[in-house]
């Protein structure tokens, strides 16, 4: 040992230089090996806390009037007049708008001849079964008398023949007369129903209000010509009753599962996007609607609207409250998705963990992982039923210490880089 000593004197005392060389790297080395890491980062907590969670089901919609009537012609014809306008207050049985008459009203007028002509093709078979009536009355005393005649010896048989021939004759007039008859009320009846018909398509040419409300929609003017031939066109629309309206939400069939019959609705429209508007879940229509390979379900929701502030075709921003909870032990929602940047936690280490959450520990830049039991999730916070207490801290984020430039931005990313 001691030989090998002299000899690395000698060789330092040969070899100066390199000695000096040798002497500075193993310095060097110990330096980087024991100086303090340097981070360009810190992470950023937050405090557990106590309050609501709430779980909502985010939807868009349209607003519609409760009842939206569709007010349309069932006659073809041109314009004449109209008398509402948009927005305009109507009355059940106003009237709405004129169609030209002229063509419906000389329909009216033959209808009313083809009764005339049919009462009076009454009047004349009617007068025939009388005179058939009389024929058969003479005709039977005539065959009484030659009958009485031939049985003394007075007539012969072919004067009873002939007497019984007329009387048959008679009878057959008045069986004719009936048929008559009978043909020409069912003319009238006929002759009737048209006028009927041509009457009420002559009312149909004033188009009235079914219903109060407020007309939202216009589609004719005077001079528009209407047809009616294979569908009924539409003139206006009237909202029939606009301090109740609904929103037709559409929900994406991941979150539909959650809404129920008398959830609380609360929602927004761009006219007044500092007010938040109340509603109700009326009614979830079962029927799927698909657009862009996206299914979703049209959920109904019941809107007060006493002071007119929404208006038909508005877009509701929809925020539908699945769940509740008051006093809830809560973390923020960013604490369950922040993973530190630990460079020797395996990367599947929280998925074998469960719900996890990260607490500072005594070094910063090595957080505490903290298994946690989870209750109601919501957008914001969820609820922790076990695992963490009122005043813990939890982290959410790291924040880059690193002196931006004007173009960059924070580094607030709390994924492993």
């Amino acid at each position: 040992m001691g030989d090998r000593a002299r000899a690395v004197r000698a060789w330092i005392g040969r070899h100066k230089f390199w000695s000096a060389v040798i002497a500075l790297a193993v310095l060097w080395g110990a330096y980087l090996a024991l100086r303090p890491t340097r981070h360009d980062y810190v992470y950023v907590a937050e405090p557990v806390t106590r309050g609501e969670v709430a779980r909502k089901v985010m939807a868009s919609g349209k607003l519609r009037a409760l009842n939206t009537i569709k007010v349309g012609s069932e006659v073809s014809g041109q314009i004449t007049r109209v008398n509402v306008d948009f927005n305009s207050p109507v009355r059940q049985g106003q009237v709405l708008a004129l169609i030209d008459p002229t063509r419906l009203q000389a329909r009216v007028q033959q209808a009313r001849a083809q009764v005339a002509t049919a009462e009076a093709a009454l009047a004349q078979a009617e007068a025939a079964a009388a005179r058939a009536g009389t024929d058969i009355q003479i005709q039977q005393r005539e065959y009484a008398r030659r009958a009485q005649l031939a049985r003394s010896g007075y007539a012969s048989r072919s004067v009873l023949d002939n007497a019984e021939g007329a009387l048959a004759s008679a009878r057959a007039g008045r069986r004719t007369s009936a048929a008559q008859i009978a043909s020409a009320r069912a003319q009238i009846s006929q002759a009737r129903a048209e006028l009927s018909s041509a009457l009420l398509d002559l009312s149909r040419t004033t188009i009235v209000a079914p219903t109060s409300g407020v007309v939202i929609n216009k589609l004719v003017e005077p001079g528009t010509t209407v047809a009616a031939s294979f569908q009924t066109p539409n003139l206006f629309e009237i909202a029939a009753d606009t301090t109740r309206m609904q929103v037709e939400a559409s929900v994406d069939e991941s979150d539909i599962g959650q809404v129920r019959l008398g959830q609380t609705v609360s929602f927004t429209v761009d006219a007044y996007p500092d007010e938040r508007f109340a509603a109700r879940v009326r009614q979830i229509r079962q029927a799927a609607v698909e657009a862009a390979n996206v299914v979703s379900y049209l959920v109904i929701l019941e809107v007060d609207n006493k002071a007119g502030k929404l208006l038909p075709g508005m877009t509701a921003n929809v925020e539908i409250v699945t769940g509740r909870i008051a006093n809830a032990v809560r973390v923020p929602t960013p604490a369950l998705r922040f993973r530190p940047k630990l460079p020797d936690r395996p990367r599947d280490a929280d998925a074998k963990a469960g719900a996890v959450v990260y607490v500072p520990g005594t070094d910063p830049y090595k957080p505490v992982r903290r298994r946690v039991t989870l209750g109601l999730q919501g957008e914001d916070f969820v609820q922790v039923v076990s695992g963490l207490a009122p005043g813990d801290k939890v982290l959410v984020r790291a924040r880059s210490t690193v002196p931006k430039r004007s173009s960059d931005a924070d580094d607030e990313s709390g994924n492993d880089q």
